[in-house]
């Protein structure tokens, strides 16, 4: 267990150095990241190179007995570079080129970004493949998908869609070219998709949505190859930014030894619009399930974010060292906060570090050191454990970028929708694997695959097999309607998964955001939204049906056995209290232990090996709460004393630990 800061030491005078060094070491810190955006300092002028900042940075922390990361700086191409060689820079839709001033500004496919990117990572992995304290690289920085159609994507793109396609024939005929008279005629007519319209050939997005991803991926692996080659025998990694981003994270960290994640939970906490893209404890769960291992937070909230919109609430007392325990309690083993010092200069002066401009320790800084300390005393029962769950949920990028393409309804949102079964399951304290919908899950008691809205033959086998060898699966609605080339299917709905689901949809209404209500059997009433399935049952069982407008009393909720196995389908969607209900029954009946009711900004999880379990019950809000936890024979590890089951009672952004032994 690690725990660090990023750090900038090309921001401050180097006469501030020391005292930081000194500081961190103070403050338990044992790894720095370095250097991913300081190309223009590495290399000041073209073929010029100066890197005796940076040893003397390395060297001060390696005397404070720090160990660095050092990132690749292609997220920043120097002015020099983008002047010089203008085809570094993106082209967008309409041909403009997207100039640089901000970051991130460069096309994956530019020859000229190959070429000086390969020299700085050469020269910089030569210079410190043998220091001591250099332990690993990060790649460029919070890789996404470029939008770009400059000349060098529009060829790669051709050729891309000659190898899948083969001919024009064949693409015409699998994009559906006819309508609106797009037919190609000749290859050369083909491009990039120009115009920005959201209306063109939703297969042909899609394919440039796939290409561009492919892209992102091949960069990742480029300098992949450069970095071991020049520093072997040290761990490559990359910083994903949160979802729902375009490129395909499970393609881009192929290359990856493991995954690391940038985490900013939102502090608006009643309304986190600014913070949209994160989604709390659904993304570290997507970001272990991206290697199916334990992972890196290399960013994790300090202080107050502020840069791409004004600024967020201040973190509350106790929110920083809670949500990195957290990130730990969901298998990060290191921790590595933005930033240690608050930014003076440039664009992210107000996104605040743990020290603010004034340099001087204060709350947060202080509550750092607390979770610096707590990490360190725990790093041992730590070692070696990682999380062990029956539960699956299958997430795609695919289907997030057919729906993105194409939006289904008013509200419809693939993520959230996501988010709102995972936080169920949470609130039960069912621990929940996420992974590529495309990797094997044959292993797991409940899988959870929604919205396969694009779906093949491979995908809906996978499926059957594994119900008739005994599953629980969760099939949800806008399953089974279109291809892998994103035309609709044929047949009724969900097509593919019909026998599976033992019920078809009759027809389907795109509610928006009209409340419906569910009646189930019992008598309770449920209210759902955004939209409705109304489904015939073949061989399946109702388990909820429609209580209003000309669906009442119409199949919302099947339930078919198949093989030894069983199939839930929900063909609408739940709201919270709907979610936690129905998600409840489902685990139940999967054999799942669900007996928790946590309050809600409660979160438990458990880190496990064969030796030890570790029980995290964390209070994520700003209220105190207080829940049961029916775990007896445990050691509270921060505190020492014995547990046997009962109350924890847990103050704003109260975190307990405890700690089962097998022997015990």
């Amino acid at each position: 267990m690690k725990v660090g800061v990023d750090y900038y030491p090309e921001h401050w005078d180097v006469s501030l150095w020391e005292q930081d060094a000194r500081q961190m070491q103070e403050a338990g810190i044992t790894i720095v990241r370095l250097a991913e955006f300081a190309w223009s300092r590495l290399e000041p002028t073209e073929g010029k190179f100066d890197f005796e900042w940076l040893d003397q940075a390395i060297a001060l922390l390696a005397r404070h007995e720090i160990d660095v990361v050092i990132g690749t700086p292609t997220a920043t191409p120097p002015v020099w570079l983008t002047h010089n060689y203008p085809d570094v820079l993106p082209v967008d839709n309409k041909g403009n080129a997207v100039f640089a001033g901000v970051r991130l500004h460069r096309c994956y496919n530019s020859p000229s970004l190959r070429k000086f990117g390969e020299r700085i990572i050469e020269q910089i992995t030569r210079r410190y493949a043998s220091h001591p304290a250099v332990i690993g690289w990060q790649t460029d920085n919070e890789l996404a998908a470029n939008d770009c159609h400059c000349t060098n994507c529009t060829r790669l793109f051709r050729g891309w869609l000659q190898r899948k396609y083969g001919s024009l024939e064949t693409l015409n005929r699998e994009w559906g070219t006819v309508v609106w008279s797009g037919e190609y005629s000749d290859w050369n007519q083909v491009t990039t998709p120009l115009g920005g319209s959201p209306h063109l050939n939703p297969s042909f997005l899609l394919d440039f949505r796939r290409f561009s991803s492919d892209a992102v991926a091949e960069f990742n692996r480029f300098q992949a190859a450069l970095i071991r080659k020049g520093s072997p025998g040290k761990f490559v990694t990359h910083n994903l930014w949160g979802y729902p981003v375009t490129a395909d994270y499970y393609d881009m960290f192929d290359s990856m030894d493991f995954a690391s994640v940038d985490y900013y939970p939102a502090t608006d906490l009643q309304d986190d619009s600014k913070s949209k893209m994160y989604h709390g404890a659904l993304t570290l769960d997507l970001t272990r399930g991206v290697k199916r291992q334990n992972f890196w937070v290399m960013e994790q909230l300090s202080g107050t974010p502020g840069c791409w919109y004004p600024m967020s609430r201040t973190p509350f007392p106790g929110m920083i060292r809670a949500y990195a325990w957290q990130s730990v309690s969901r298998g990060a083993d290191t921790i590595v906060q933005f930033r240690w010092r608050s930014a003076r200069i440039g664009a992210e002066q107000f996104w605040h570090g743990l020290l603010d401009h004034h340099g001087q320790p204060g709350r947060r800084f202080e509550e750092f050191v607390q979770f610096s300390t707590e990490a360190g005393k725990l790093a041992p029962l730590l070692e070696g454990t990682t999380l062990k769950h029956d539960v699956a949920m299958l997430f795609s990028h695919e289907q997030l970028n057919a729906f993105q393409i194409q939006p289904q309804a008013d509200g419809f949102d693939y993520l959230g929708n996501i988010k709102r079964l995972h936080s169920a399951l949470l609130r039960m304290g069912v621990g929940t694997d996420v992974i590529n919908w495309r990797e094997d899950f044959q292993g797991y008691k409940f899988v959870i695959a929604p919205m396969l809205y694009l779906i093949d033959e491979e995908m809906a086998g996978k499926l059957k097999r594994y119900v008739e060898n005994g599953g629980m699966l969760l099939l949800t609605t806008r399953s089974g309607v279109k291809n892998m080339n994103n035309v609709c299917l044929p047949d009724r709905l969900p097509n593919l998964l019909t026998e599976l689901a033992g019920a078809y949809v009759d027809e389907y209404d795109p509610g928006g955001k009209d409340a419906q209500t569910l009646s189930l059997e019992s008598g309770e009433r449920l209210s759902c939204g955004q939209w409705c399935d109304i489904l015939t049952p073949v061989t399946a069982e109702t388990t909820a049906t429609y209580s209003g407008e000309y669906f009442a009393g119409k199949a919302a909720v099947t339930r078919n056995s198949h093989g030894k196995g069983v199939v839930y389908y929900i063909g609408t969607v739940l709201d919270e209290k709907a979610s936690q209900v129905l998600m409840r029954r489902i685990a139940r009946d999967a054999g799942i232990d669900c007996s928790l009711e946590l309050p809600d900004g409660v979160e438990v999880a458990i880190r496990q090996s064969d030796e030890r379990r570790l029980i995290f019950v964390l209070n994520l809000s700003k209220e105190p709460k207080e829940v049961s936890i029916p775990i007896r024979n445990c050691v509270r590890a921060l505190s020492g004393g014995s547990f046997s089951g009962g109350n924890v009672k847990l103050a704003p952004g109260g975190v307990e630990i405890l700690v089962q032994v097998s022997s015990l």
